[in-house]
């Protein structure tokens, strides 16, 4: 089943070019099962054949991240959740998603409100689905595609980089991507407590 996505993905992605990767990745978003490392990191080796830029390949990604969000928070905030999870209940298993993967958005939503809109952008399948509980709750528009892009960018930037560097041997980004995640939300929540003690050094300064 992977071998024949990643055939897929590589015509289109070889035939397209940035249009190819924006489009993919907004799929991506709307359907989870395919899955964002392999798209992202493909993306980077068309970059280093020269055929694309590394900066171009990621502002594609990122195009398609927040179309993908805006497709998914729209929807939410249009029908609300009686007809989206009556959607689910019914379509969900064509795409491996269940009611319960969509209870871990509303949670993570619910415990971290708008921030979890770009936390949860370094998360599988919840990265995709809490645009729905943000659309639910009517999120400021604004604000949730600031999130939505500030966490597309690093996401993708970190896949598409990996996919760049390591050349021919871009698939093996697939059987590492757990490790990219662990590694990038680590230097986040460092950046994140650099930010808070230097606030705290400003006020007692």
């Amino acid at each position: 089943m992977l071998g024949q996505m990643t055939e897929w993905v590589i015509r289109i992605v070889e035939s397209l070019g940035y249009v190819g990767v924006a489009l993919l990745v907004t799929l991506e978003n709307v359907f989870p099962p395919i899955p964002s490392e392999l798209v992202l990191a493909l993306a980077g080796f068309v970059a280093n054949r020269g055929e694309a830029t590394l900066l171009g390949m990621i502002i594609a990604a990122t195009i398609g991240s927040v179309v993908g969000a805006w497709i998914l928070y729209g929807a939410a905030y249009i029908f609300g959740p009686g007809p989206v999870r009556a959607l689910v209940r019914r379509y969900g298993r064509w795409v491996r998603i269940t009611e319960r993967d969509l209870d871990t958005a509303e949670r993570w939503f619910a415990r971290w409100s708008t921030t979890a809109v770009l936390l949860c952008r370094f998360i599988p399948l919840v990265r995709s689905l809490i645009s729905v509980p943000a659309g639910f709750a009517r999120m400021n528009f604004v604000s949730f595609t600031i999130y939505t892009t500030v966490g597309s960018l690093i996401w993708n930037a970190v896949f598409v980089t990996a996919g760049y560097l390591l050349g021919q041997r871009w698939e093996t980004v697939l059987y590492y991507a757990d490790y990219f995640q662990t590694a990038t939300l680590v230097a986040l929540a460092a950046i994140g407590l650099a930010f808070v003690a230097w606030l705290a050094r400003r006020k007692m300064a």
